[in-house]
């Protein structure tokens, strides 16, 4: 279709609609490349998904595809062997979710119901529920992992807390003991990694230890007192044992998401093309639109048709007709008297209707496919 006709008829503000009907990153990009098409099988294809789509959506409610991600870039380094982060392992957790939401949400209560166009791509799914479950087991947040995530880890994070006891319970005998009066403030804080306290500088020789910083003014000093040395020893090799343990944590949810990559690359292509179709479909509810019926005869008999950027209780519908018993229609009237809206209306509808929207209008309105539409409108 040449752009000025689309420029021209405002198609453009009916994808913005559609656009923002869908969920997703990725089916937002769809919606924003959809263009009226040519072939008549395509166009039926469409719109019957759509027409399912809205359907489903008046029995169950819509279904939101927020949390599928572009994972793409994740099983390429899972495809190479490479070890995720654990933002790209909860981004395969979400898109699993929502694979398993979508199942639940296609799943027939009536058995007996006839099949429709959408029940291929819904079997299609695979949830891969254990691998789902393991990673959210492992990982609470992108900054947290689970003590429980591994024995070992969980054995190193008790340890950490009691060495970290241990050193409070040492540096609380400085702040509250006879050492209080060498004390800039009460307080424990940290410098270098290292749990210190200020000492004023005139009294360094009485608490010994080491020098991790000083105040602007050189009035305090903060001190690492030699008792807790080795326990913040302590503290920072467990802390690299932390994260070691980590690492190979990820590695293993890595190696597990990685025996699944064609499934998940399928799973995100049908959950994507699933929220183009229902953002198709929720765009027709917002309308209160309908399916067309198509011809290759250039008939069009749209009825009641109602210009989809118009208020709806303001605009003023028609009834338009030809190709059947005429092929020249003529509009005339007044200024301000429909003419112009009349003509964008049914432009406007050929073009929704040939990229597998609904249009508002009648049930059984008839448009006609067309390999191209002009529009010059103006005075």
């Amino acid at each position: 279709m040449n752009k000025k006709a689309l420029k021209t008829l405002e198609y453009n503000k009916i994808i913005e609609q559609l656009t923002a009907c869908a969920t997703s990153s990725q089916g937002k990009r769809l919606c924003q490349a959809l263009l009226p098409q040519d072939d008549i099988v395509t166009i039926e294809r469409m719109q019957e998904e759509t027409q399912d789509a809205l359907s489903r959506i008046y029995q169950k409610g819509s279904l939101s595809f927020a949390g599928v991600k572009d994972i793409r870039g994740s099983l390429k380094r899972l495809e190479i062997g490479g070890t995720l982060g654990t933002g790209e392992l909860l981004a395969i957790c979400s898109l699993l979710e929502n694979t398993n939401r979508a199942k639940s949400y296609a799943r027939k209560e009536d058995e007996e119901k006839a099949p429709d166009s959408l029940d291929g791509m819904f079997e299609q799914l695979q949830p891969l529920t254990p691998l789902a479950n393991e990673i959210r087991r492992c990982i609470l947040s992108e900054e947290e992992i689970a003590d429980d995530a591994s024995p070992g880890l969980k054995q190193i994070r008790r340890s950490m807390k009691n060495t970290n006891d241990r050193i409070h319970t040492e540096l609380n005998s400085f702040v509250s003991g006879n050492s209080r009066s060498y004390l800039q403030d009460a307080v424990v804080t940290m410098r270098n990694g290292r749990y210190c306290i200020p000492v004023k500088a005139e009294y360094k020789g009485q608490v010994p230890g080491m020098i991790h910083d000083q105040s602007s003014t050189g009035s305090t000093l903060f001190v690492e007192p030699m008792a807790i040395v080795k326990l913040n020893n302590d503290i920072r090799e467990l802390e690299l044992k932390e994260q070691a343990e980590i690492e190979i944590i990820l590695s293993t949810l890595s190696a597990s998401a990685g025996e699944y990559l064609e499934v998940l690359l399928d799973n995100m292509k049908l959950l994507v093309e699933l929220d183009f179709i229902f953002a198709r479909a929720s765009l027709a509810k917002q309308q209160n639109a309908s399916k067309p019926e198509f011809n290759t005869k250039g008939i069009l008999d749209i009825k009641k048709a109602r210009h989809p950027l118009i208020d709806r209780h303001s605009v003023v519908p028609i009834d338009i007709h030809l190709g059947r018993d005429f092929d020249l229609l003529i509009v005339t009237g007044p200024n301000t008297g429909g003419k112009t809206v009349s003509l964008k209306t049914v432009g406007l509808l050929t073009l929704m209707g040939q990229a597998g929207l609904h249009i508002p209008a009648f049930d059984h309105s008839s448009l006609a496919v067309f390999k191209e539409v002009y529009a010059d409108i103006g005075d």
